[in-house]
C-alpha cells in the first residue's frame, strides 16, 4: 500500500454514527488489518468462541494476538460513536513479524492471524474449534498414466485459492477449475512409487469436508516479467449458493456432509494496482443482515446492488476475498437499504 494513499484515506475518514457498527482509523498503513478485522467481527462465530477463552491474569499489553484479537472485537460490539482501538492489536502483530509501515497481502494476513491463534492460544482445544470455523479438508489424487496407480494425500486450507482468467470469470467457474484434473507432464512429473521413477501424471483435489466460514480469495495478484500486477478483470459472484450444485465433481466418496448451502458475509476489496492499492469491507450486519461499507473508520451502510459493484472488469474496487457461511444466518434479513 503507498504511504500517500493511504494517509490521503485517513485524512478523508469520518466515523458515521448511525449504524451501529465502528470504523478503524488507519494507524501506520493498516487498512488491510481493518478490513480483516470487520469480516471477523461479522463473523460471530469467531467473536463468540474467543469470548469463551478465560484471559484473566495476562497482560494488557501482550503481544499474543489471539488476546488483542478478542479485546479489539469486543470493543468494535460495543460505544459505535467512535472508531475502535485497536493499537494494541496492530502491535501484536508488528511483534509477531507483520510490520507496520508495510504493504501486506489480506489473504496472507488472514492465514497468518488463523495460524497465531493456533499457535498462541493456551487453551488448544478452543483453538482448534476457531481454525475448525475455517478448515476445508481435501485430498489430492496423483494418478500414474503409465501403470494406473493413484496416490492419495489428505491436507487442508484455511481459504480457497482461485486462479483467475483475463476475461469475463464467475465464481462457479473458478471453483469447477480449481477441482478439474490436470496433466503433469515433463518437469511436472511425479515419483511413481510402483514404476520406481518420476511418469506423467494427472492430478486432482476433492473435497473432505466443507468448514461453517468459507474463504475463498481471488488471485488477482500475478507476476510478469519480474514484477506484479493486478488482474481488474471481472469476476462475478452470488450472495447465497449451493456447492453441490455449482461444482458436483469436487467431493470424494467420503464427504458425508449434507448442507452445503452458503451465503455471503464479507467482502474484502482491493483497489488501485499492485504496487498502490487500498482495502476496504462491505460486512452483513449480525442482528438486522443489512450490508455495510467499511472504509477504515468511515461506515456507512451499502446494499447489495453496491456489493456487485466490486466484480471488476474496470480499473476501481474489486473483490479479492469472499467470506461465505454454511447454513442460515442469525437474524431475519431487513428490507435493502435504498436511500
Amino acid at each position: 500500500m503507498s504511504a500517500g494513499l493511504c494517509r490521503l484515506c485517513s485524512k478523508l475518514n469520518v466515523q458515521d454514527f448511525r449504524f451501529g457498527m465502528r470504523g478503524l482509523r488507519n494507524y501506520c498503513l493498516s487498512c488491510c488489518v481493518n478490513t480483516l478485522l470487520q469480516s471477523f467481527s461479522a463473523t460471530w462465530e469467531l467473536a463468540d468462541l474467543l469470548d469463551k477463552w478465560e484471559t484473566a491474569g495476562m497482560r494488557t499489553d501482550s503481544p499474543n494476538v489471539p488476546l488483542q484479537l478478542k479485546r479489539v472485537l469486543a470493543a468494535m460490539r460495543s460505544d459505535v460513536s467512535q472508531p475502535a482501538p485497536h493499537q494494541d492489536f496492530l502491535r501484536s502483530l508488528d511483534r509477531n513479524c507483520l510490520r507496520l509501515y508495510t504493504q501486506h497481502d489480506a489473504d496472507e494476513v488472514f492465514i497468518s492471524i488463523l495460524n497465531l491463534i493456533q499457535q498462541q492460544m493456551d487453551d488448544k482445544a478452543l483453538a482448534l474449534e476457531i481454525q475448525n470455523l475455517y478448515r476445508i479438508s481435501v485430498e489430492t489424487l496423483v494418478q500414474c498414466l503409465e501403470c494406473s496407480s493413484v496416490q492419495t494425500q489428505t491436507s487442508y486450507l484455511l481459504s480457497l485459492p482461485l486462479h483467475i482468467k483475463e476475461d469475463d470469470n464467475s465464481l462457479e467457474d473458478c471453483m469447477s477449475s480449481f477441482f478439474e484434473h490436470q496433466e503433469l507432464r515433463g518437469i511436472n512429473c511425479c515419483f511413481c512409487a510402483q514404476c520406481g521413477m518420476k511418469t506423467p501424471s494427472k492430478q486432482c483435489v476433492k473435497l473432505l469436508s466443507l468448514p461453517r466460514i468459507l474463504c475463498v480469495h481471488l488471485k488477482r495478484f500475478r507476476n510478469s516479467r519480474g514484477g506484479t500486477r493486478k488482474l481488474d478483470c471481472r469476476v462475478t459472484f452470488p450472495e447465497t449458493f449451493e456447492f453441490s450444485e455449482i461444482c458436483k465433481e469436487a467431493f470424494s466418496s467420503d464427504f458425508a456432509q449434507n448442507n452445503c448451502k452458503y451465503t455471503l458475509h464479507a467482502v474484502v476489496v482491493h483497489s488501485g494496482c499492485a504496487m498502490c492499492g487500498h482495502y476496504t469491507a462491505y460486512v452483513r450486519h449480525r442482528t438486522n443482515q443489512r450490508w455495510y461499507y467499511a472504509n477504515d473508520s468511515h461506515v456507512k451502510q451499502a446494499s447489495w446492488e453496491e456489493v456487485k459493484r466490486t466484480y471488476g472488469g474496470y480499473c476501481g474496487d474489486t473483490a479479492y476475498m469472499l467470506m461465505y457461511r454454511s447454513g442460515s444466518n442469525e437474524g431475519r434479513p431487513q428490507p435493502e437499504f435504498s436511500g
